[in-house]
């Protein structure tokens, strides 16, 4: 062997071994990674103490993502607040329900434009199970979730996603398949289709939301996106008089629904969080960031789940 090919060699070898320790290197790092959670607050736009729940979680500079209400009466305060928080990325909250008692929504189209999905008085149905017994018109589903759509795009804001509130607009073949035609018209993407790690404390006592979210950040798993479905409001009047017709463990003192709301919103800005992604232990992403990751192309759709609030 001469004395080049011995250099080449030498070279050669060498090149190998930094290229397997940059490996290693890469790998370690790879299972250390922080894993992505991405935080999906609901309901925003139904009144004005959750949408100024909204603002003070805003204010914490995280990113997060929030499923706004069209059909409800405050969506234009949440728009006002949204356009100057461009870390929060926008979703419609697609709604065939409204289900508080005294306090009810219609649909966008009005009671004459989808006569089949509202009651007596043209307000939507207070239930996923009086909807699906109700004799609605998959046809007017399409069109009232269109309206919805329409009208978040009018709003000036850009609409990353969609969610479907109460779980109603997905809880069948034929109004799923709805769903996933109105996101292909209007080129957004569907939460949950992106492999979401999919949890939420709603039913968890007010006392124990904070330990609970933090229980379940600690379980995030660091190939898959974490998603925490949250529902925040301020502690006021307004929301203290909130009653679900759904769920009576959450109309008694102590667990009424400002009570669930409040604490989650404190489970929000609770220091235990601000440290948690502030210290890289977690990476914190939007939908908006996380589509940006992986395309709409890589969206699927996830097995059946139990309908959420």
């Amino acid at each position: 062997m001469t004395r080049l090919s011995r250099t080449l060699s030498g070279a050669l070898l060498l090149g190998a071994l930094i290229a397997q320790s940059l490996s290693a290197q890469s790998g370690v790092a790879q299972s250390a990674k922080a894993p992505n959670v991405v935080l999906r607050l609901d309901d925003i736009g139904m009144n004005h103490s959750v949408n100024m729940a909204v603002e003070k979680v805003a204010a914490t500079g995280m990113p997060f993502s929030v499923s706004v209400l069209f059909v409800a009466p405050w969506y234009q305060e949440a728009v006002e607040i949204l356009k100057k928080n461009p870390q929060v990325t926008v979703g419609v909250h697609l709604a065939l329900n409204s289900e508080w008692r005294g306090y009810r929504w219609g649909p966008v189209l009005g009671k004459a434009g989808v006569p089949t999905l509202v009651d007596s008085v043209g307000y939507l149905r207070p239930s996923v199970e009086d909807f699906l017994a109700s004799k609605y018109d998959l046809g007017e589903v399409e069109r009232e979730l269109n309206a919805q759509m329409d009208r978040a795009m009018a709003s000036g804001l850009k609409i990353a996603y969609v969610d479907t509130h109460m779980g109603t607009a997905r809880s069948t073949p034929q109004l799923q398949a709805v769903l996933e035609r109105v996101a292909r018209k209007y080129h957004v993407g569907i939460s949950t289709y992106f492999d979401e790690s999919s949890n939420e404390i709603w039913g968890v006592k007010p006392e124990a939301k904070k330990t609970q979210f933090l229980a379940l950040l600690a379980k995030s798993v660091p190939n898959r996106p974490n998603l925490q479905v949250m529902h925040v409001a301020e502690r006021t009047p307004e929301m203290d008089a909130i009653y679900d017709q759904n769920a009576a463990e959450q109309n008694v003192p102590g667990a009424k629904v400002v009570d669930h709301r409040s604490a989650e919103l404190a489970t929000l800005l609770s220091p235990e969080l601000a440290e948690l992604w502030k210290s890289g232990k977690i990476h914190l992403e939007n939908y908006g960031q996380l589509i940006a990751r992986v395309g709409l192309s890589s969206m699927h759709a996830p097995p059946p789940e139990r309908p959420t609030p």
